[in-house]
């Protein structure tokens, strides 16, 4: 099967294209409510986005560095990787600029962001001085030098600010406090834009400094997007259920997704598990049954909720932990899973960072998706194996894989 191509390296492809030298073409992109957002947002700020959504394309023709609209008010939804790469973005402009977005968003923390911006040279705020957007932005160029941020709360202030960096006059060197979240996905940053000629500089063994050399540019190109991971662990994770076999073509051995690792949870709960050159397949268990586990999920915290919506068929109690930052993501993860794994009649203990679900038989009930794309598609899954979930609000996967239903029910029994 073909999953669409991955939000997160559209996303970083359509920066690195907006802001490149000369023209690209994104193939295999993702069109989503997350992508038309950010495609939406460089068009406003002047970057020509052509979206070709029937070829899975878009054609960008780069700003060089800058944004040339003098104002502009932009609107992103719930998209939080279009609210903080363009927050870091928007300084190398040359005027005032607006970014806002649904209620949710403006309850979602970017003063990290925001600060460490203005330790470099721009001048960000919060307009409602509450840490959280909307954020306005007196954009007149980025110095650059040295900044620190927090990492336990969101390794996509480090991607924002890696991915504006090289049109900062002086560099950018980011320091790293504490812990950081969801690493994989710096490296993953870090081969977008060296596929777009920028040489990003992070330290994979004490995770302790980040940052980008000055005299760097984009260059426009040909880009090819590979499948989503994230998106990808559904499927794995329904054969694994169901006692099925998924192969995705287009993922494997050389993927930049941390979210491919997620295959690793399933081999661990007794599915057989092949990573190819070209493709990941899964086959679970024979009689569906699955094994408890105690896992770290803080690396791929965006599939805890598809491993949590499997844990009730498994043999015994999973537990997962690490996720406190999931707490700020569309919803507060941990708690929206308890909540409605309870209501399928599992028992749950929450903690702060991560939660263990005890199965006991599922009973049917209708599972509230919280406007979040991931607790829609991963309950999804375990109505494959109980009769009687039903979703409030399904629509809300049009997020980043609005086909997502049409294509569960292609490949499922």
């Amino acid at each position: 099967m073909i999953v669409p191509g991955s939000k997160s390296i559209t996303n970083r492809a359509l920066i690195a294209a907006g802001l490149a030298y000369g023209s690209s073409e994104l193939s295999g992109a993702l069109h989503s409510d997350d992508t038309r957002y950010m495609a939406a947002a460089l068009n406003a700020l002047g970057v020509d986005v052509e979206s070709d959504e029937a070829n899975s394309a878009f054609r960008v023709t780069g700003g060089a560095g800058t944004f040339t609209a003098p104002e502009a008010d932009l609107f992103v939804g719930n998209s939080g990787t279009t609210m903080r790469f363009l927050t870091a973005a928007l300084p190398l402009g040359r005027g005032r600029y607006r970014i806002d977005g649904v209620p949710r968003m403006r309850l979602r923390p970017i003063a990290p962001l925001i600060a460490a911006l203005n330790d470099l040279g721009a001048h960000v705020r919060s307009e409602a001085g509450s840490g959280c957007p909307p954020v306005v932005v007196d954009a007149a160029g980025l110095c650059g030098g040295q900044t620190r941020m927090a990492g336990d709360l969101s390794s996509q202030y480090f991607s924002a600010l890696l991915l504006a960096a090289p049109y900062a006059r002086d560099g950018v060197v980011i320091d790293v406090g504490g812990d950081l979240v969801s690493k994989p996905y710096l490296p993953m940053t870090a081969a977008v834009m060296a596929a777009f000629g920028v040489t990003a500089d992070i330290d994979t063994v004490s995770w302790r400094r980040l940052g980008v050399r000055p005299g760097q540019q984009y260059t426009g190109r040909a880009f090819s997007i590979e499948p989503d991971a994230s998106n990808a662990s559904y499927f794995f994770a329904a054969a694994a259920v169901t006692g099925g076999r998924v192969r995705v073509n287009g993922l494997g051995q050389g993927s930049t997704q941390g979210d491919l690792r997620f295959v690793d949870v399933l081999a661990k709960m007794g599915a057989r598990v092949e990573i190819a050159k070209e493709y990941t397949e899964v086959r679970g268990p024979v009689n569906g049954d699955l094994r408890g586990i105690d896992v770290d999920m803080g690396a791929i915290s965006d599939t805890a909720q598809t491993l949590a919506a499997i844990a009730p068929f498994a043999s015994g109690p999973t537990t997962i932990w690490g996720v406190a930052h999931a707490r700020l993501k569309e919803t507060d993860r941990v708690t929206a899973l308890a909540t409605e794994l309870r209501r399928l009649g599992q028992v749950v203990d929450e903690f702060p960072d991560g939660l263990q679900i005890t199965p006991r038989p599922v009973q049917p009930a209708d599972i509230d998706t919280y406007d979040d794309h991931r607790m829609a598609m991963s309950f999804a899954v375990a109505a494959l194996r109980a009769p009687g979930i039903r979703l409030r609000d399904p629509s809300c996967v049009a997020k980043t894989f609005p086909e997502y239903f049409d294509v569960l029910d292609a490949v499922t029994p």
